[in-house]
C-alpha cells in the first residue's frame, strides 16, 4: 500500500476520531441536501418523459441506446477520478499548485484520449453487440437504439469532463455546487421532451440529453478555473505522480469492468422478456437510485479523503471507530427508508409516473419490480462504508474479486428468478447480490483492520 512521505505526516496536525466524524457529517449533508434538489429536479423529469413517451418501443429503444455511454463514463471516468484525486492532493500539498494542475492536465488528456477511443469502438461495432442488448427487440426497434446510440455518443466525453472537474473541486472541499449542477442536465430533458417530443419525437430526448450535458460540463470547469485549475489537456511526461496514478488506475478500472456487466446483463435480460419490460426494470430503478445516491453517494464523497488521512496516520483506532460510527448511522437512515418503497410501491408509482401514456397497466407492471430493488437499499448503503475503506486501504484486487463473484450471481440469479417473477426476478437477483456483497466488503474490512493493527504493534 502507497504511503504517504513522512514530511508530509508530520505537517497535518492529527485530528480525533470524533473530530473526523464531524467533518464527514457536514460533508454528507452538504452532498445530501445538494443531491435533494438534483433528485427532486430528476423526478420531474421522469414525469415528463413517462407522460410522452410512456413504454413505448421508442423509449425502451433509447434507455437501451444510452446504456452504453452511461457505462463508458463510469468504467473510464470515474475509474480515472478514483485513481487520481490521492495522489492529486498529495502532489498539491508536497510540491505545490502548479505540479498539481500539470498531474491533473496530463491525466485528463489520458482520459479524454480513453473515451474518444472507446466511442470509435463502440461506434465501430454497435452493429454487432446491439442484437445483443435487445435481443427481442423487432428489427425496427434495433435499428432504431443503433441510432440513438450513435447520437448519444459525444455525451461520452462531455460527461468524463464533467465527472472529472467535479471530482478535483471535492478536493477543494468544494461539495454543493458541483453536486448541483447536474440539474442543468434535467431542465434540459424536461424542456426538450415537453416543447419538441410531439414533433421531433425520441429524437428531442437525444438532443436535449446533448445540451444539457454540455451545460453541465462547462459550468463546473468554470468552478474549477475559479478555485485555480485551469482546463487544459496538455501531456507532462511519465513522471513519479503519473506513474503512482496509472498503477492505481489499472485494477480500478478492471474492477470496474466487471461490476458494471451487471447492468448490461440485467437490461439484456430484461429484453428477452414481454415487450416494455426494460423500460419496466429501468423506471423501478430510478425511484431506488434516488435513495441510494442521496446516502451511499454523500456517504461515500464525503468519507474519502477522512479515511485517507486516518490511514496515512496509522491510527486504526480512529478507522474502526469511523467505520462503527458509519455503519451505524447509515443502517439506522437505510432500513425505514428501504420498508416505506417496498410498503408504498404501488401509489408511489402510480403518483409519480401514472401520466399521458403511463397508464395503470404500467403502474402494476412497475411496483412490483420496485419493490423487489428496494429490498438492497439498506445492505448496498452500508456496504459503501466498507468500500470506501478498502479502496483507501490501497486493496483493490479485493472490490474486483468482488465484482467478479457478484457478477456469476447476477446472471445465475436472474436465470433462475426472472422464470419465477418476470422482469420483477431480475430486480430480487439484484437484491440478492447486493445482500452477498454486504458480507464479503464487511468481512474484509474487518479483516484488513486486525492485520494493521497487529503489524502496527509489532513496530
Amino acid at each position: 500500500m502507497p504511503t504517504l512521505s513522512r514530511r508530509w505526516q508530520l505537517t497535518v496536525p492529527p485530528i480525533s476520531a470524533m473530530g473526523f466524524n464531524r467533518a464527514i457529517l457536514r460533508a454528507a449533508v452538504s452532498v445530501g441536501a445538494a443531491g435533494i434538489v438534483v433528485k427532486v429536479i430528476a423526478t420531474f423529469k421522469e414525469i415528463a418523459v413517462a407522460s410522452v413517451y410512456g413504454r413505448a418501443d421508442a423509449m425502451d429503444a433509447f434507455l437501451a441506446a444510452a446504456l452504453i455511454p452511461s457505462l463508458l463514463v463510469n468504467l473510464i471516468s470515474e475509474s480515472m477520478n478514483q485513481a487520481l484525486v490521492p495522489t492529486l492532493v498529495r502532489v498539491r500539498e508536497q510540491e505545490g499548485r502548479e505540479r498539481a494542475q500539470q498531474l491533473l492536465s496530463s491525466s485528463m488528456l489520458w482520459m479524454c484520449l480513453l473515451l474518444a477511443a472507446a466511442s470509435a469502438v463502440m461506434a465501430l461495432t454497435a452493429r454487432g453487440f446491439f442484437p445483443l442488448i435487445g435481443s427481442h427487440f423487432t428489427p425496427a426497434k434495433l435499428d432504431l437504439a443503433v441510432h440513438l446510440f450513435y447520437g448519444l455518443l459525444p455525451v461520452v466525453l462531455i460527461t468524463g469532463i464533467a465527472t472529472n472537474c467535479t471530482a478535483v473541486l471535492n478536493t477543494l472541499d468544494r461539495f454543493a455546487l458541483p453536486a448541483l449542477a447536474p440539474m442543468v442536465i434535467s431542465f434540459a430533458i424536461i424542456f426538450g421532451a415537453l416543447e419538441f417530443g410531439g414533433r421531433f419525437g425520441i429524437w428531442a430526448m437525444v438532443w436535449s440529453t446533448l445540451a444539457g450535458s454540455l451545460l453541465h460540463a462547462g459550468l463546473v470547469a468554470w468552478m474549477m478555473h475559479r478555485r485555480g485549475y485551469r482546463f487544459r489537456l496538455r501531456w507532462h511526461g511519465m513522471d513519479e505522480a503519473t506513474r503512482e496514478v496509472a498503477g492505481q488506475y489499472g485494477p480500478v478500472l478492471l474492477s470496474s469492468v466487471v461490476s458494471s456487466g451487471g447492468l448490461l446483463v440485467d437490461q439484456a435480460m430484461a429484453a428477452m422478456l414481454i415487450a416494455g419490460s426494460v423500460s419496466a426494470l429501468v423506471y423501478a430503478n430510478r425511484f431506488v437510485s434516488v435513495v441510494l445516491t442521496l446516502l451511499a453517494g454523500a456517504v461515500s464523497t464525503a468519507i474519502v479523503p477522512y479515511f485517507s488521512r486516518l490511514i496515512a496516520f496509522r491510527d486504526w483506532a480512529g478507522c474502526r471507530h469511523t467505520l462503527r460510527t458509519w455503519v451505524r448511522l447509515t443502517a439506522l437512515v437505510s432500513v425505514p427508508i428501504a420498508a416505506l418503497l417496498i410498503a408504498g410501491a404501488r401509489p408511489l408509482v402510480r403518483v409519480a409516473l401514472q401520466h399521458g401514456q403511463f397508464g395503470p397497466r404500467d403502474t402494476g407492471a412497475v411496483a412490483p419490480v420496485l419493490a423487489m430493488y428496494a429490498i438492497q437499499i439498506p445492505f448496498f448503503v452500508v456496504s459503501r462504508v466498507y468500500y470506501r475503506f478498502i479502496v483507501a486501504m490501497r486493496r483493490t484486487d479485493l472490490i474486483l474479486y468482488c465484482g467478479i463473484i457478484n457478477l456469476g450471481l447476477d446472471i445465475v440469479l436472474n436465470l433462475v428468478l426472472m422464470r419465477w417473477f418476470g422482469v420483477a426476478g431480475i430486480a430480487l437477483a439484484t437484491s440478492l447480490w447486493t445482500v452477498s456483497t454486504f458480507f464479503y466488503l464487511w468481512y474484509w474490512s474487518r479483516k484488513l483492520l486486525a492485520r494493521a493493527s497487529v503489524a502496527e504493534a509489532n513496530l
